[in-house]
């Protein structure tokens, strides 16, 4: 897959990008999306963002979908990025998350094939951390009990397909921060987060703490868990 670190800023021409941004609900998918592709804009750059086809869908149907329905639901997003206009397109969730629901609620597990297909085509792959407090959004949030088992499978599936992906920690300009750094771009300096601050992209800044809101390594996050948990049991 593309890497994205080194990539020159400011002089040369950037070639554009595909960034995913997955997740469990409520960790902050949208407002990512939104808040990279500002800042990217502000650095030049021409951006398309892809929103999450299942928030439209359940908005227009009232309700959430049925097990039959996930498939059109997941070629939908697919088809939503590919068809984005030239220039970086960020996509907030893909058909991983639409299989991941499905495997989660229906145990169908079907839709992997399809949408780790479509996955390998983006040059990197975000995936937001649980360091978010859970928030009430109508009909498309389960609560907060389902976060731990899908952030589980969305890993599980991105690893055995062998697909790269980066972890990003943090409150609100942090977290822009951090995700910037994991895209391989330069952070935000002091001024910039301020700005961004003012024009109210830090929600939810400051309500928890992370140990691991400096580092996006899954595998270094694994390293930390692995030995707390060790630590719990001796």
């Amino acid at each position: 897959m593309a890497g994205l670190a080194g990539a020159a800023e400011g002089g040369a021409l950037m070639p554009p990008r595909r960034i995913a941004i997955l997740g469990a609900e409520s960790t902050g998918k949208s407002w990512l999306t939104q808040a990279l592709a500002e800042v990217i804009r502000m650095r030049g750059h021409a951006v398309h963002t892809v929103d999450e086809v299942l928030r439209d869908w359940c908005e227009r149907e009232g309700r959430t979908p049925h097990r039959h329905e996930q498939l059109a639901i997941a070629q939908a997003q697919a088809q939503a990025v590919e068809q984005a206009a030239p220039g970086w397109v960020i996509s907030d969730t893909t058909p991983i998350m639409t299989a991941v629901y499905s495997h989660l609620l229906f145990e169908d597990a079907s839709l992997y094939p399809m949408a780790l297909t479509h996955q390998a085509q983006y040059d990197i792959t975000l995936v937001t951390g649980l360091d978010l407090p859970w928030v009430a959004d109508g009909l498309q949030r389960d609560g907060p009990h389902v976060r731990g088992p899908v952030d589980s499978l969305v890993r599980q599936a991105l690893e055995r397909a062998e697909i790269t992906y980066r972890v990003v920690y943090g409150q609100g300009p942090q977290r822009l921060h951090n995700a910037l750094l994991a895209l391989g771009l330069a952070g935000e300096d002091g001024q910039a987060g301020q700005l961004r601050e003012q024009a109210q992209f830090a929600i939810n800044q400051g309500r928890t703490v992370w140990q691991c809101n400096e580092c996006s390594d899954p595998g270094c996050e694994h390293k930390l868990f692995t030995g707390l948990l060790a630590q719990r049991s001796a």
